[in-house]
C-alpha cells in the first residue's frame, strides 16, 4: 500500500474529531514485525482512556488478544480499540494514485464518537423449544437439540417414524398457527387422529393387529386405508391412546424457540422472528446443523437496541378513522408494524395509528426511509450521527485534495464481505480464471450501515448538498423486495430534483450485487459499476448539519441545492411513488369548503380563513399523505406531487388560497354562517325529509341564534294561541 505519514497527518490536520499527535510512522508489518508499537500504544492510551484506533481489520482478534497480554494496557471494556480498514477499501485498488484523502477520510470517521445509547428490547428464552414437521426429521432434529433444550415435536406430515423412546412431548396435527417472537411464541394446531401420541407407549401392538396396514410407525391411523375392526381399540385398552370417538382437538402452547423443517416456512416474510428456523427439506445438513447450532445458543436474557422512535403526533396515517400515508406499513418485511386506526374499545386521549412491535422489528429502518413526516425516525444510530459521519467523510476527503467523493452505502454483513472481496481480488490480479479487477476506486469512500435502508433521501441530498458527487446503494440478497422497491422510489424522486435543478442525471443510484451468478462474474460486474463517470456537484459544499427532524434536513438540502442550482424553473415534477413535497388541486364545482380536510391534515398545510370562507394551503408543509383526499366528501381534492420553485423557493412557504366562494347570508340576520354552495347543497337534500318542511325548511337558512330564537317564538305563540 502506497502510505505517506506527512501526507496523512497534513490530511488530517484540522479535523476536529481526529487525533494526529505522534502520526510519525506509518507501520506496514504492525500484527507481526511490528506488534511492540501496537503494545507502547495500548499502554500510552491506559492512563488517559483514550480509545485507540488500529487501521486493520483483517487481524482484528489478535489485536485484542495481545492487548490483553501486554502489562500495563487497559481492558477493552474500559478503553475502547476501534478497527478500520484501508487496505480492501483503499489500499487495494488498481486506483492508487492518490490513495491518501480517501484512507484520511476513513481514519477520521472512524475516530468519531459512537452515538448516544438508546433503549433497549429485551428477550427471555427459558430453551422450550417445538420442532415442526415430518416425523423421521423432527425426531432426528429433537435429539440434536435435547442436550440444551426442552423439546417438544409436532408432526405435521403422515408417514415416517418416530422413535420407540418416549423422550419427549410429541403431538401430531395440522399447524393453525404460529405467531410471536424469541421467548415469546405461541404455536396453535388440531389434533384429530384416533391416536393421542402423548398417551402411545409405542407398543406396536396395534400396528401389528391392523390387517389393512392403516397404522404405521408414526402412531397415526390412516383413516381412508382403516376398516373399523377396532381390533387396535381393544389391545391399547390399557393406555388408552386410541379412541375413534375422540373430536378434533385444538392446541395452543407457549414455546421460546421453534425449528421449522416443513416444506413451507410457517412464516412468510422476509425477516422471520428471532427465534425461529426454517429448514426446508434438501437444504442439506449444513443448512440444519447451522439452524440447530443457533438455536442451542438461544437461552438466556438478550437485548438489542430500540431502533425506532415514532411521534404520534406527525404520523400522516390515520385521522379520524380516515386512512392516509401506508408507507412504513407496506415497507415492513419484518411485519413489525401494523395499522389500529379504529376508535372502537379505546379510551379518551388513547392513540390510534400505526403500532410498532419493537421485538419484531429488526432495525433495517426502512420505515424511516420512507415516512415524509419523519414521524417514524431511525434510532440507533440517529440522523444526526448518520449525517456527522457522512459530513466527516466528505470534509476530509476534500481537505486532502480528493475530488468527486462517492459514497457507497452498503450493509455491515454481505456488502461489507462484497467490498472485501473486490479489494482482495484487485489485490490478485488476473490470472487462473480471475479476471483483472480495478477495485475500490478512490473516488468511491464506503460507508458500512447496520442496513442499507436506514439511510434515506434527507442524508442522500444532503450529501450532495455537502459535497458529494454521488451516493450508490449498494445491494446484495440481505436486501428484501421491499426494500429495494422503497430505494428505487426514493432515488427517482432524488433523481428527478437534481435533474430538474440542472446537475444532471446518475447522482443517486442503486448498485446490484445479486445471486444467481458466478462469484468472479459477480465481483467483474460490480468492479464495472463502479467505474462510472462523476456527476457534476455543487460550485461551494455546505457546512450545515443534518438534523433530526427528517424534513428540517430536507429543507436545508433543499436551500443550498436551489441556491448552487445551474437552473431554476418554477416547478419540478416528481414520481408520484414516495414524494415527499406536492401541491393538491380542488374542484371548486364539488367543494363545498366543509373544511373537513383541515381537521385531517396531519402537517398544518391546510388553514381556513376564519374572517370569510378560504381554504389556505402551505405547500412547503403538505407530505402527500392523502389524508385530505380520503376525509374530502364530496371528492374534491387531488395530489400533485412536484418541488415548486416560484419566487426563489419563498412562494411555496407562503400561505395561499386554493378555494373560496361567497357566503350564505341568514335570512333573518344577514350574517354569514356558511358557505352558499353548502347551505344550498343541503337544502336540497332535505327538500324531501318530513321534518324539513314549513317553517323547519326555512330555519335551514338562519345562522345558529335566529334559529334558536325562531323556534322559542314558535312555541311561545303555540302557547298562547293554544285553547
Amino acid at each position: 500500500m502506497a502510505l505517506s505519514a506527512p501526507a496523512l497527518r497534513q490530511a488530517l490536520t484540522g479535523s476536529a474529531q481526529t487525533r494526529v499527535d505522534g502520526l510519525e510512522t506509518v507501520h506496514t508489518l504492525l500484527c507481526r514485525r511490528e506488534a511492540p508499537a501496537f503494545q507502547r500504544a495500548a499502554r500510552e492510551t491506559a492512563a488517559s482512556g483514550e480509545p485507540l484506533l488500529v487501521a486493520c481489520t483483517q487481524e482484528q482478534r489478535l489485536f485484542i488478544e495481545l492487548n490483553d497480554a501486554t502489562e500495563g494496557a487497559a481492558p477493552v471494556t474500559q478503553r475502547p480499540i476501534h478497527f478500520v480498514n484501508i487496505r480492501e477499501t483503499a489500499g487495494w485498488s488498481r486506483d492508487t494514485a492518490a490513495p491518501t484523502p480517501k484512507i484520511a477520510a476513513l481514519i477520521a470517521a472512524a475516530q468519531l464518537p459512537p452515538p448516544e445509547p438508546v433503549p433497549t428490547v429485551g428477550y427471555r428464552s427459558a430453551g422450550r423449544c417445538i420442532v415442526i414437521g415430518g416425523a423421521a426429521a423432527a425426531e432426528r432434529a429433537a435429539t440434536l437439540l435435547a442436550d440444551r433444550l426442552s423439546v417438544s415435536v409436532l408432526v405435521t406430515e403422515p408417514g415416517g417414524t418416530l422413535a420407540q423412546e418416549h423422550a419427549r412431548a410429541t403431538h401430531h396435527g395440522r399447524l393453525l398457527q404460529l405467531r410471536g417472537w424469541l421467548g415469546a411464541f405461541e404455536a396453535e394446531w388440531a389434533s384429530g387422529n384416533p391416536i393421542d401420541l402423548d398417551l402411545c407407549t409405542r407398543c406396536n401392538a396395534c400396528v401389528d393387529a391392523c390387517p389393512e396396514g392403516a397404522i404405521g410407525l408414526d402412531y397415526q391411523i390412516d383413516l381412508a386405508a382403516c376398516q373399523s375392526h377396532r381390533e387396535c381399540v381393544r389391545l391399547c385398552e390399557a393406555a388408552g391412546a386410541i379412541d375413534f370417538g375422540r373430536p378434533a382437538i385444538r392446541h395452543r402452547e407457549a414455546f421460546d424457540l421453534v425449528l421449522d423443517l416443513q416444506p413451507q416456512p410457517a412464516f412468510a416474510m422476509h425477516q422471520p422472528p428471532q427465534g425461529y428456523c426454517h429448514v426446508a427439506a434438501g437444504a442439506g445438513e449444513a443448512a440444519l446443523r447451522d439452524a440447530v447450532q443457533a438455536l442451542r445458543d438461544l437461552t438466556g436474557e438478550f437485548e438489542k437496541p430500540r431502533f425506532f422512535r415514532w411521534q404520534a403526533k406527525l404520523c400522516a396515517h390515520s385521522r379520524n378513522e380516515q386512512i392516509g400515508c401506508n408507507a412504513c406499513i407496506e415497507v415492513c418485511s419484518a411485519q413489525a408494524i401494523r395499522s389500529d386506526a379504529s376508535r372502537k374499545g379505546k379510551t379518551p386521549g388513547q392513540p390510534t395509528g400505526v403500532i410498532v412491535e419493537p421485538h419484531l422489528c429488526v432495525g433495517c429502518g426502512a420505515c424511516s426511509t420512507v415516512c415524509p413526516t419523519g414521524a417514524m425516525s431511525y434510532a440507533y444510530p440517529g440522523t444526526v450521527d448518520q449525517g456527522r459521519r457522512l459530513r466527516t467523510l466528505l470534509t476530509t476527503y476534500a481537505r486532502a485534495g480528493g475530488r468527486d467523493a462517492v459514497l457507497l452505502l452498503h450493509s455491515e454483513g454481505a456488502g461489507s464481505r462484497q467490498v472485501a472481496e473486490l479489494g482482495r481480488a484487485a489485490r490478485a490480479g488476473a490470472g487462473r480464471g480471475r479476471p483483472a479487477l480495478r477495485g475500490l476506486p478512490a473516488r468511491v469512500l464506503p460507508v458500512p450501515l447496520w442496513h442499507t435502508a436506514s439511510v434515506g433521501l434527507d442524508l442522500w441530498l444532503a450529501a450532495i448538498a455537502q459535497g458529494a458527487s454521488q451516493v450508490w446503494v449498494l445491494l446484495t440478497t440481505e436486501e428484501a423486495p421491499e426494500y429495494r422497491r422503497a430505494l428505487a422510489e426514493q432515488m427517482a424522486v432524488g433523481n428527478a430534483l437534481l435533474d430538474g435543478l440542472g446537475y444532471g442525471a446518475g447522482h443517486l443510484r442503486l448498485i446490484e450485487a445479486g445471486p444467481g451468478r458466478d462469484p468472479q462474474q459477480e465481483l467483474a460486474a460490480l468492479d464495472a459499476s463502479l467505474q462510472a463517470a462523476p456527476a457534476p456537484g455543487v460550485r461551494q459544499p455546505a457546512t450545515f448539519a443534518a438534523q433530526a427532524d427528517k424534513r428540517a434536513t430536507l429543507e436545508l438540502a433543499l436551500e443550498h441545492l436551489l441556491a448552487q442550482a445551474p437552473n431554476a424553473p418554477e416547478a419540478i415534477a416528481l414520481p408520484a411513488a414516495g414524494a415527499p413535497w406536492g401541491t393538491l388541486v380542488v374542484d371548486g364545482g364539488k367543494c363545498t369548503l366543509c373544511l373537513s380536510c383541515v381537521g385531517a391534515c396531519p402537517a398544518a398545510a391546510l388553514a381556513d380563513n376564519p374572517d370569510q370562507p378560504q381554504l389556505k394551503f402551505i405547500e412547503k408543509n403538505c407530505v402527500q399523505c392523502g389524508l385530505c383526499a380520503s376525509t374530502c366528501p364530496e371528492g374534491a381534492i387531488a395530489l400533485q406531487p412536484r418541488l415548486w420553485l416560484a419566487d426563489g423557493g419563498k412562494a411555496r412557504k407562503a400561505p395561499r388560497v386554493l378555494a373560496e366562494m361567497a357566503p350564505y347570508r341568514c335570512v333573518r340576520c344577514s350574517k354569514p354562517f356558511g358557505t352558499l354552495r353548502a347551505v344550498e347543497n343541503m337544502i336540497t337534500r332535505l327538500a324531501g325529509h318530513a321534518a324539513f318542511q314549513g317553517a323547519a325548511a326555512e330555519r335551514l337558512k338562519m345562522c345558529g341564534d335566529c334559529r334558536v330564537i325562531d323556534i322559542h317564538t314558535s312555541a311561545r305563540e303555540i302557547r298562547i294561541t293554544d285553547p
